[in-house]
């Protein structure tokens, strides 16, 4: 029974698609985790409609023990919260326990973010072999584009506008968007469709964009493992990865003059507080102002 609630409640998101399938696994594991932690408790089955707002303090508690991070343990409380909100509305218990439980505050971090110097070290790390200029061409799209790796990975070679320079792409919850990339982005594709992806295809019906050397579409992982590669090579901090270049995208766009309403399109951000923690300004911008706006300099 307890099974059967989660698998219902993971494929009315999936139905729903308000979520992205990464999100629908966390939210699968968290559920299943928290499943284990009341079995322990011997409550009466189905135990996830036996309990109360206690038993979900008790499994925060116990996150706790285990020295999960704030920002771990408010994310497994908004998915209880989202799976009690929904065997609610189905009629299975009468409120959403949940909801009386408050979340552990958190502290915003800065997004990690490089500087020009150092995207265009990475920009520049891959070599001009076939695999090497696909490698290009998936960082110089990430940075221009300030897309997630989940939907660069996605991408059909059909979805690229080269005259207008703009993809439309399918975010969070499949919402439409268009981004733009610019002229060197527009050179590195062009670059890859011309001289790397017809030796990586096999089969000719294939319409990914990003192919791997066996000729089917890059999974999000792969793509770890190539920024990986390269950020290694040009021994830069350890901690980057795909989502970096997101983070360095709405940096630069924000430093460079940018209305952060225009950011927050960009990036699909259905609110424009997620889009705020971008601005963050660097030193050098910051000293920049200052001698330019200064009186007495």
């Amino acid at each position: 029974m307890d099974d059967a609630l989660i698998d219902s409640f993971i494929n009315y998101l999936r139905a729903t698609k308000t979520k992205s399938e990464n999100t629908i696994k966390a939210y699968a594991e968290d559920l299943l985790q928290f499943l284990e932690y009341l079995k322990q408790k011997k409550l009466s089955e189905p135990v996830l409609t036996n309990i109360n707002h206690l038993h979900i303090r008790g499994f925060l508690a116990h996150l706790n023990e285990k020295k999960l991070s704030k920002r771990t343990v408010a994310r497994k409380l908004s998915t209880l919260r989202s799976f009690y909100k929904y065997i609610t509305v189905e009629g299975l218990i009468k409120q959403n326990i949940a909801k009386a439980v408050h979340a552990p505050k958190t502290s915003k971090r800065l997004p990690l973010f490089l500087y020009p110097q150092e995207i265009e070290a990475l920009l520049s790390a891959p070599n001009n072999d076939v695999l090497g200029i696909r490698d290009r061409a998936i960082m110089e799209l990430l940075y221009a584009t300030g897309m997630r790796v989940g939907e660069l990975v996605l991408l059909k070679t059909s979805d690229i506008n080269f005259g207008a320079n703009y993809i439309i792409v399918f975010g969070k919850g499949s919402k439409e968007r268009v981004v733009f990339f610019g002229q060197k982005a527009a050179e590195c594709l062009e670059e890859y469709l011309r001289k790397s992806r017809p030796y990586l295809i096999k089969n000719i019906e294939c319409d990914s964009l990003f192919l791997n050397k066996n000729g089917t579409a890059l999974s999000d992982r792969s793509v770890r493992r190539i920024i990986d590669k390269y950020v290694k090579i040009e021994a830069l901090n350890c901690d980057i990865s795909p989502h970096t270049l997101r983070h360095t995208f709405a940096t630069h766009m924000l430093n460079n003059g940018a209305d952060l309403k225009s950011v927050q399109e960009l990036l699909g951000h259905s609110s424009l507080s997620t889009t705020q923690i971008y601005t963050h300004v660097t030193k050098d911008r910051l000293k920049e102002v200052y001698d330019k706006t200064f009186p007495h300099n």
